[in-house]
C-alpha cells in the first residue's frame, strides 16, 4: 500500500478507534490479554478467580465472596460476569417474585448463582446448569465455599439442549417459576422454545436474559414481543467496568400457551 492510500484511510482509522475505544479496550482484556496469562498460568480466568477468592474472601460469606469477585475483576482481570449493577437487578426481582424453584442457564463462575441463592424465599430451590465441566467443576466449589448445599443450589452439567428435557424426570422440577439465560444469547431462542415445550413455565413465569444488547439476542427478543405469550421490559445497563458499553437484561412475563 503506498503511503498516499495509507494517508487517506488514517482519519477514518482515527475515527473509528475514539468511537470504539471501550470495545477495543474488552477485547484487549477478554481476548489478548486473557490468552496470555491462560498461556503464563496455565488455567483459566474462573479459575484464577476462585484461586483469588480463596486467599481473600471468607467462606460462608456469599456477599463478600461477590465483593471479592468484583474486585478481582476490576483490579486484576476482567472476568466477563453479571457485576453489581445487573446483579442489583437480579436481586431485586427475585425477591420481588419470590419464586419457589429457580432455573439458571450458564452457571459461568458462579456469581449470578451465588446472588440468587440468597434472594431465594425460605425453601427456594435453584437448579443450575453449565455446559462447561471445567467451569462448573469451579462453580460448584464456589458455591459450596459460599455455604450452600445440595439441597438449595444443584448444579447439573451438561449442554442447555439436553438438559432441559429431563428436568421434570430426572431433576424433579416440574416447573420453574424464575428463570435466567446467562449462557449464549444464540440459544436463549431455542432454549426459551423447549421450556416452552415441555411445560416448565408456569402462568405468570419470569423469565430473564442477560446481555440482550451486548453481544446482543435479536431473534430472542422479536420472538418474544411478536409471538403473543410474553409482556416484555428491559432494563438498560452497561457491562462491569465499560458502563460506556450498552447492554440490558430482558424480562418477560409469561402469559401462558393460550
Amino acid at each position: 500500500m503506498s503511503p498516499a492510500i495509507a494517508l487517506a484511510f488514517l482519519p477514518l482509522v482515527v475515527t473509528l478507534l475514539v468511537r470504539y475505544r471501550h470495545h477495543f479496550r474488552l477485547l484487549l482484556r477478554t481476548v489478548l490479554l486473557r490468552s496470555f496469562q491462560d498461556c503464563l498460568s496455565g488455567m483459566r480466568i474462573e479459575e484464577r478467580a476462585f484461586s483469588y477468592v480463596l486467599t481473600h474472601a471468607l467462606p460462608g460469606d456469599p456477599g463478600h465472596i461477590l465483593t471479592t469477585l468484583d474486585h478481582w475483576s476490576s483490579h486484576c482481570e476482567y472476568l466477563s460476569h453479571m457485576g453489581p449493577v445487573k446483579g442489583q437487578i437480579l436481586v431485586r426481582l427475585v425477591e420481588e417474585k419470590a419464586p419457589a424453584c429457580v432455573l439458571e442457564l450458564g452457571t459461568y463462575c458462579g456469581y449470578s448463582t451465588l446472588l440468587i441463592a440468597c434472594a431465594l424465599p425460605p425453601g427456594g430451590r435453584l437448579v443450575t446448569v453449565e455446559r462447561d465441566p471445567r467451569t462448573a467443576a469451579v462453580a460448584e466449589k464456589l458455591i459450596r465455599l459460599a455455604g450452600f448445599d445440595e439441597h438449595t443450589v444443584e448444579l447439573i452439567v451438561g449442554s442447555s439442549e439436553e438438559v432441559i428435557p429431563r428436568l421434570r424426570a430426572q431433576h424433579q422440577l416440574s416447573q420453574a417459576d424464575l428463570v435466567l439465560l446467562a449462557h449464549r444469547p444464540r440459544y436463549y431462542l431455542r432454549d426459551l422454545q423447549l421450556l416452552e415445550a415441555y411445560a416448565l413455565l408456569p402462568a405468570a413465569a419470569t423469565v430473564l436474559a442477560d446481555h440482550v444488547l451486548f453481544p446482543g439476542a435479536p431473534r430472542f427478543l422479536q420472538y418474544a414481543k411478536s409471538c403473543g405469550h410474553y409482556r416484555c421490559r428491559l432494563h438498560h445497563t452497561g457491562l462491569p467496568d465499560f458502563p460506556a458499553i450498552k447492554d440490558g437484561i430482558a424480562q418477560l412475563t409469561y402469559a401462558g400457551p393460550g
